[in-house]
C-alpha cells in the first residue's frame, strides 16, 4: 500500500536467455514432435498397414518401425493372428466362468428363422474367424464386418430353410454348421472380404415358446422309439446269433448222425454179402459156423450155466433154478 511501503514498487532483474538457446530450444522441441510421429510399434498379434496421403504402399511385421511423420502415412493396425468372433441371436455382457448375456428386438429378430418343413426355430449361433489378408480387408469392401455378418446370417437363412424342423434342433445341426460355414467362405472369398471363416456353431437352436412344450412331447416320443427300437435291436442281436448256433448245431448233429447210420447200414450189407457168399460155397459148414459163434456171443454174457442132456426126462429136484432166476 502507498502509505507502508511507499509509491515504488520493488524491481528484480530477469536473467536474459540468448536468442540461440531458443532456437536450439524450439527445434529439439519439432525434432521430439517429428520422432514421436515417425516411430511406432506393432504387436506380435498385428500388422501395420501404411497409407501414404491416403493410398495404400506397404504393410510391416510386428516390431519398431518408423513411417514419414507430419500425417504424411497413417498406420492402421489390423490383428491378423487374432481369433475374432460375431454373435447372433444373444450378446455377450461379460465373459468369464459364468458369462452374462443379453437378448433385445434386434437379436430376436436374428435368431427367428424358418424351416424348410414350415416350422418356425429359434437359432443361436457363432461364427469364429480371423483377418488373412488386411489390404483386401480394409480396403475391398466398405464396412467389412457389418458385411459379414450380414453374409453369415444369409448364409444361415438359406442352410435352414433347406432343412426340416427335425434335423435342425436334434441330429443334423453339426452338419448343417458344417455347410453353412463352407458356403460362407466360398462368399467371402467371392467378396474378397480378406476374411478366414474358422468355426460356425449353433449354440442353441429351440421352437418358439409358445410350441415349446408340444415339441418337448414330440421329441420325448421320438426318443422313446429310438430307444425301443434300439432294445430290440440288441435283442435281436442276441437271440438270432444263440438260434443260428443252435439250428447249425442241431445240423451238424443230424448230419454226423445220418453219417453213422449209412456207414453202419454199408457195413452192415457188405457183411451180410461176405457171409452170404461163404454161405452159398458151403451152406451147411457155413450155417453151423453161423451158429457156433453166436452160441458164442451169447453164452459169453451168461454166468452161470446149466448144461441139461436132451434126453433127460426126470427133474433133478437138487437144481436151485429160483435163485438164478432172482439173479
Amino acid at each position: 500500500m502507498p502509505g507502508q511501503f511507499g509509491n515504488s514498487w520493488p524491481s528484480y532483474d530477469f536473467p536474459r536467455i540468448s536468442a540461440r538457446l531458443i532456437k536450439y530450444l524450439a527445434l529439439g522441441i519439432i525434432v521430439f514432435i517429428l520422432l514421436i510421429g515417425s516411430v511406432y510399434q506393432v504387436s506380435p498379434e498385428e500388422i501395420g498397414v501404411i497409407l501414404r496421403f491416403g493410398k495404400f504402399v506397404r504393410t510391416t511385421a510386428p516390431g519398431l518401425h518408423f513411417k514419414l511423420p507430419l500425417g504424411i502415412e497413417k498406420l492402421t493396425k489390423v490383428p491378423v493372428q487374432r481369433q475374432l468372433k460375431l454373435e447372433f441371436g444373444y450378446r455377450t455382457i461379460r465373459p468369464g466362468v459364468k458369462s452374462e448375456y443379453y437378448t433385445n428386438e434386434e437379436t430376436r429378430k436374428e435368431s427367428l428363422m424358418l424351416t424348410g418343413d414350415l416350422n418356425v426355430v429359434v437359432a443361436e449361433w457363432i461364427v469364429q474367424y480371423k483377418i488373412k489378408d488386411p489390404y483386401k480387408f480394409l480396403f475391398k469392401v466398405r464396412d467389412p464386418v457389418q458385411t459379414f455378418r450380414a453374409m453369415t446370417e444369409a448364409v444361415v437363412r438359406q442352410v435352414v430353410g433347406d432343412a426340416s424342423v427335425d434335423e435342425v434342433i436334434t441330429f443334423g445341426r453339426a452338419s448343417l454348421a458344417a455347410e453353412a460355414m463352407a458356403l460362407l467362405q466360398k462368399l467371402v472369398d467371392a467378396y474378397e472380404l480378406g476374411i478366414e471363416v474358422n468355426q460356425l456353431i449353433f449354440q442353441d437352436v429351440n421352437p418358439p415358446d409358445p410350441v415349446k412344450p408340444s415339441f418337448n412331447e414330440v421329441n420325448q416320443a421320438l426318443q422313446e422309439k429310438e430307444r425301443k427300437i434300439n432294445e430290440a435291436w440288441a435283442e435281436y442281436n442276441q437271440e438270432i446269433p444263440r438260434a443260428q448256433g443252435e439250428a447249425e448245431q442241431l445240423i451238424r448233429a443230424a448230419e454226423g448222425y445220418a453219417a453213422e447210420r449209412v456207414n453202419n447200414a454199408r457195413g452192415d450189407a457188405a457183411r451180410f454179402i461176405s457171409i452170404y457168399r461163404e454161405y452159398a460155397k458151403a451152406p451147411a459148414v457155413t450155417r453151423k459156423r453161423l451158429y457156433l459163434e453166436t452160441l458164442n456171443e451169447v453164452l459169453a454174457n451168461i454166468e452161470r450155466k446149466i448144461i441139461v442132456d436132451e434126453a433127460q426126462k426126470n427133474i433133478l429136484p437138487l437144481l436151485n433154478l429160483g435163485e438164478e432166476v432172482k439173479k
